[in-house]
């Protein structure tokens, strides 16, 4: 007898996962089903299950697939499965190609393609479908969201936008998606959500021709660059009765939320400072230092190193004022923001081609935190008083590249539950675009100027 073994989450149980099961069931003679516990799913980065662990088995039962069904609650079960229940054949879907190759010393291990078209639930009657999601660009976020969206309950990718066919075209087939378009009107037809990681400066019209579409809208930072225009697409997503939410990861981040419950509970004080800084070396011939118009440090980062202070200051500062380097295309490659409050001051630092620490720090009158380098994961902070005895550390996870975290609130929006919307409100989101419109009005006073100098000598 051939035992052919598999495991999942079967949340939101559909077609996909039905296909997978009759396939797997075809692999061999016998086949034992394993079903994460929903403890076991937070532990991998699995967010926001919505089915109990008795539904997902249920479901699966129903299927008439499985002859055993068995629980996975802990790291290392499966080799302890494989050696117990004497398995030929482990077998899962091919998004995890590689991952479980060390299996390979104990059985033979099959990667399964993925299911295509898979749009509806299949078994059972739902409050709410899978979220159909298409890509709009094609750039290096989009090739590390889509790795993210199969951590998230609720949601399958569907389809890519790019005006440019061939390269719309290579990356549907690189990371196998039902279609690819260089139409954005036929893009739009059979989505319920984009995803748009394109260009700064062409954010805003996607975002427009999508919301009219009566699309929900998850766009990558910064969202515009205008505060008005910002203003502008709220109002219309509102108006069409769609969730339109800017995608700055460590706003979304379990670290960072975290963080800001301890600041808010007064435990170091009053707050009286917030310095955020955000660098990193990046090569002259990148976008983001080529690009004279909407490139340089403060446009490409800012949106991390802002969203702390506008989360503890908010949005009534009483000035601001930059200093820049730049390079000798007028793009900056470090920028300061200094910010002044009623009682209360704060900088952004941000870089492209000066690299220093990478650190959070909030100043109270009680104590104050450090968030260590990269502080935009979150991942461990510190909060440190005159008496160091009283010091105190916390730890907190920031699972691969953190994208997944901005998607479960996103999937959870467009179901209904917008309380999670304090993690970046729109009135935020319209502040980072005002910041970004200053800075780049200012930038391009001093170019024209420095053009004039030039051209005089």
């Amino acid at each position: 007898m051939k035992k052919v073994i598999t495991y999942g989450s079967f949340d939101l149980f559909h077609e996909g996962h039905y296909k997978l099961l009759q396939r797997a069931k075809n692999l061999g003679d016998y086949l034992i089903v394993g079903v994460t516990t929903e403890s076991y799913d937070a532990y991998r980065g699995k967010l926001n299950v919505v089915d109990s662990l008795m539904e997902r088995i249920e479901h699966i039962r129903h299927t008439g697939f499985a002859d055993e069904i068995i629980i996975e609650d802990h790291v290392g079960q499966k080799v302890e499965d494989i050696l117990k229940y004497n398995i030929d054949i482990f077998t899962v879907g091919s998004d995890w190609t590689g991952l479980f190759d060390y299996l390979k010393k104990y059985c033979h291990v099959i990667y399964l393609e993925r299911t295509k078209d898979i749009s509806s639930t299949m078994l059972r009657a739902r409050n709410y479908d899978i979220i159909r999601l298409g890509i709009i660009g094609t750039g290096r976020i989009a090739n590390r969201f889509i790795p993210e969206v199969k951590y998230v309950s609720g949601i399958n990718i569907e389809s890519v936008y790019n005006p440019n066919e061939n390269s719309a075209k290579a990356f549907a087939q690189t990371y196998k998606l039902n279609y690819y378009y260089d139409s954005l009107d036929r893009f739009l037809e059979d989505i319920d959500a984009v995803y748009i990681e394109s260009p700064h400066e062409k954010h805003a019209k996607y975002i427009e021709t999508a919301i009219k579409a009566r699309k929900h809208v998850l766009c990558e930072k910064p969202m515009t660059l205008s505060q008005e225009l910002a203003r502008k697409l709220f109002e219309l997503s509102d108006n069409n009765n769609c969730i339109l939410m800017e995608a700055i990861k460590t706003a979304y981040s379990p670290g960072f939320v975290q963080l800001l419950g301890i600041i808010k509970s007064g435990i170091i004080g009053e707050i009286c400072d917030v310095e955020a800084c955000f660098t990193k070396l990046e090569d002259s011939g990148r976008r983001e230092l080529s690009d004279v118009d909407y490139g340089g440090s403060f446009t490409e980062l800012s949106s991390y190193t802002l969203l702390p202070i506008v989360k503890i200051f908010g949005s009534n500062y009483e000035h601001v004022s930059f200093e820049s380097i730049y390079s000798e295309n007028g793009v900056d490659i470090y920028t300061k923001a200094y910010f002044r409050y009623k009682a209360s001051m704060a900088t952004s630092k941000t870089g492209l081609g000066v690299k220093s620490e990478g650190q959070l720090i909030i100043s109270g009158t009680k104590g104050y935190i450090v968030v260590d380098a990269p502080w935009w994961k979150t991942q461990s902070f510190e909060i440190k008083y005159e008496d160091k005895n009283l010091n105190e550390k916390f730890f907190t996870k920031f699972l691969g590249d953190g994208l997944r975290y901005e998607i479960s609130d996103f999937v959870s929006a467009i179901n209904g539950y917008e309380s999670k919307s304090f993690k970046l409100t729109k009135e935020e989101s319209v502040f980072m675009a005002q910041m970004i419109e200053k800075f780049l009005a200012e930038r391009n006073i001093i170019t024209e100027k420095e053009i004039s100098k030039r051209n005089k000598l």
